[in-house]
């Protein structure tokens, strides 16, 4: 997987022209979105087959402040699935190769009555393609 480049806006800056710590949540949400992109499986893709995925955990390891207008890449990858609950881990880093902060999300799959899928069961496919991106 292609890792996600995020610059960094003067609207997600403090008055010490520092990144607020909320808009590191976000940007693994804009990663997270990436990621399931590019595996053939994007957010509205899901939706429409009634599949919702709340974000049931979230944390964030901060190590380095970042600033407008740096670039921030993202690396996403599985850190645990076992078909109801998908756990994410995310490594951000500056130009200079240095990580700024690693974080992670728990997330489940939920039909659209707010149900646990049957992931093996109910969408091979995905289920398929979440477990083989686990092992990489």
């Amino acid at each position: 997987m292609r890792e996600y480049i995020h610059t960094v806006q003067y609207y997600e800056t403090d008055k010490m022209q520092i990144t607020h710590h909320s808009n590191y949540i976000r940007w693994m949400e804009e990663a997270r979105v990436d990621f399931l992109d590019q595996m053939g499986w994007p957010f509205d893709k899901l939706e429409a087959l009634g599949i919702v995925s709340p974000v049931l955990s979230v944390n964030c390891d901060y190590k380095l402040t970042t600033t407008f207008p740096e670039k921030i890449s993202i690396n996403v990858k599985i850190k645990e699935f076992k078909g109801v609950k998908l756990f994410l881990e995310y490594e951000m880093k500056n130009k200079d190769g240095k990580t700024v902060c690693i974080g992670t999300t728990g997330h489940a799959f939920l039909n659209s009555e707010g149900k646990p899928i049957r992931m093996k069961q109910d969408y091979p496919q995905l289920f398929d393609i979440l477990t083989k991106a686990k092992e990489l």
